[in-house]
């Protein structure tokens, strides 16, 4: 009953401003946004032969938001992608269609509420880290597809979030076309309990050109695993409108559920000149009970004159003691 108990609470709400009166409405209109992108990445000089492959792929996303009442919107996005990582040289196979977010919001001004799928506040790195291979590290604590709620309150130039949740273990869990599998707490890992005993708290502040953010967040043992507490500090300064550079730390007791810590630390840079947009990157991850991996990338975008952006990078890392070079090329199409 606890894991179906959010699911029901966004029926019910939803339905409640669904019939509201039509001099409820306001005068906000569907709006939605998204982007197509084809490429290619592979691996090559690997310690590792059987990583040396390639990977063509193409992909795409949409985000909706549709308004409903006064105060109400329901949001969704949905992607279409390979949902299977590579084993083998792979041109446009394994694709899936899936649901990434879909819910309710409810905006009161400087307080806005969500209740749904969605991706609850922690860190930040895994999205501002610049160049095609600049997040691949810190995307390894990025909350994503998770049921729940949230609470952003914005204070002046400060924003706090606060979010319950556990990762989605419905039928939205799966994937259309090729799938990826359903998710049950029985497969275990940490936070995936089907209940709302995970939480995350983040808080945003901006003085001038510079961000700074704090995000902790506790994740309750699943299936043989151990809970995991974690705290996140990083920065984003603009030096001119052209130019930022991102800092983060992350700090993991309970790393992945086992009994051992870890430190993920991310620095990047981004510079652009004209329609070219260069970027750098290093990654570390130090586990206490295993070797330290690490990402060294640098990329470079060219924006076209009709919106669309070509991106390519290359990235030297290390992971379980095994090198590699990657390298990848990709046309990024938006749309809206």
């Amino acid at each position: 009953m606890q894991r179906t108990l959010p699911l029901l609470c966004l029926t019910a709400w939803g339905t409640s401003f669904l019939i509201q009166p039509v001099a409820a409405q306001d005068d906000r209109a569907f709006s939605y946004s998204g982007e197509f992108e084809i490429g290619i990445e592979a691996t090559t000089d690997a310690d590792d032969p059987d990583a040396e492959i390639s990977d063509l792929f193409y992909s795409a996303e949409i985000e909706i938001d549709f308004p409903i009442g006064m105060h109400t919107s329901f949001f969704s996005e949905l992607s279409f992608e390979s949902v299977i990582d590579p084993e083998e040289n792979r041109a446009f196979e394994d694709l899936g269609l899936y649901i990434g977010e879909i819910g309710f919001a409810y905006d009161l001004g400087d307080v806005t509420l969500r209740l749904g799928k969605f991706a609850p506040a922690f860190g930040s790195a895994w999205d501002t880290a610049p160049g095609y291979f600049g997040a691949d590290l810190a995307d390894e604590y990025e909350l994503e597809e998770m049921i729940g709620l949230s609470v952003e309150i914005e204070r002046g130039d400060g924003l706090l979030t606060l979010s319950a949740f556990y990762p989605d273990d419905s039928r939205l869990s799966d994937s259309w076309g090729t799938r990826r599998g359903r998710n049950t707490p029985q497969d275990g890992g940490v936070g995936n309990t089907g209940r709302l005993d995970n939480v995350a708290l983040q808080y945003d502040h901006e003085l001038d050109a510079t961000t700074l953010h704090l995000g902790l967040r506790h994740l309750s043992r699943g299936e043989e695993d151990s809970n995991e507490n974690a705290v996140a500090v990083g920065l984003t300064h603009a030096f001119t409108e052209d130019m930022y550079v991102i800092a983060e730390v992350a700090h993991f007791n309970g790393w992945e559920g086992s009994s051992g810590s870890a430190v993920i630390s991310t620095l990047g840079a981004s510079l652009e000149r004209g329609p070219i947009t260069y970027s750098a990157a290093a990654s570390f991850l130090d586990v206490s009970d295993g070797d330290t991996d690490h990402l060294i990338s640098l990329g470079l975008d060219y924006a076209l004159k009709n919106g669309m952006v070509l991106s390519a990078g290359y990235a030297r890392t290390r992971e379980e003691g095994e090198d590699a070079d990657n390298f990848a090329i990709s046309l990024i199409v938006p749309f809206d």
